[in-house]
């Protein structure tokens, strides 16, 4: 087995204020059914990697998606505040159309008045990430188990893309998931929203 490590980032089940279009960031909000349903099926299929190793948001609708994957495979979740969505302020519970009638330039920014700056979101995700990989062995699997907006700032900081150019990835659907790669000094973008297994790939890049 290779030593090389794998990060997969797998973002949590669909929640009423996700159809609501409303900004939730660290508003506690649960799985509705469909995220429930989202959150089993893609348990059972990333069971089938053998991770090593369960990371989560302690919020309910990351939480209890983890729940999902512990429960199929067998291991343990660990909960890690540092990867909470990003502080939205007043911002919380606000609807997309509300944001940008009340604060035009901002939303189109994404610049939260009296919210979380997104340099502390990278800080604290990568810390968290950080931590995670500290327990998992050598060649091992490390699932972290976030949020939206958490889980792009923390992607884009291992891949060493600053928090300005975090939009170069999409957005990440519900319950879909993206895996980092380390190789030799840097790590590298295998998957990104995916919603189903990877066929194996066959190639030398260095030819």
């Amino acid at each position: 087995m290779s030593d090389t490590p794998r990060v997969l980032f797998w973002r949590h089940g669909r929640t009423a204020w996700n159809v609501e279009n409303r900004f939730q960031g660290q508003t506690d909000i649960d799985l509705d059914p469909i995220g429930h349903a989202q959150a089993r099926r893609a348990g059972e299929l990333l069971a089938s990697m053998n991770p090593d190793v369960i990371v989560a948001s302690d919020l309910r609708r990351a939480a209890d998606t983890a729940g999902y994957l512990s429960r199929a495979l067998g291991v343990r979740v660990e909960y890690d505040k540092g990867l909470r969505e990003r502080f939205g302020g007043s911002w919380q519970g606000l609807t997309g159309v509300e944001l940008s009638e009340r604060w035009p330039a901002e939303h189109a920014r994404m610049d939260i008045p009296d919210g979380e700056d997104i340099a502390e979101v990278g800080d604290r995700m990568h810390a968290a990430v950080e931590r995670g990989l500290g327990k998992t062995p050598p060649g091992g699997l490390l699932v972290v188990v976030s949020h939206g907006a958490a889980l792009r700032v923390g992607i884009a900081r291992m891949l060493g893309i600053s928090d300005e150019q975090r939009e170069v990835l999409g957005p990440i659907s519900n319950c879909c998931w993206s895996v980092i790669q380390r190789r030799r000094d840097h790590w590298r973008l295998m998957e990104h929203n995916a919603a189903s297994l990877p066929e194996p790939v066959v190639l030398s890049d260095d030819a």
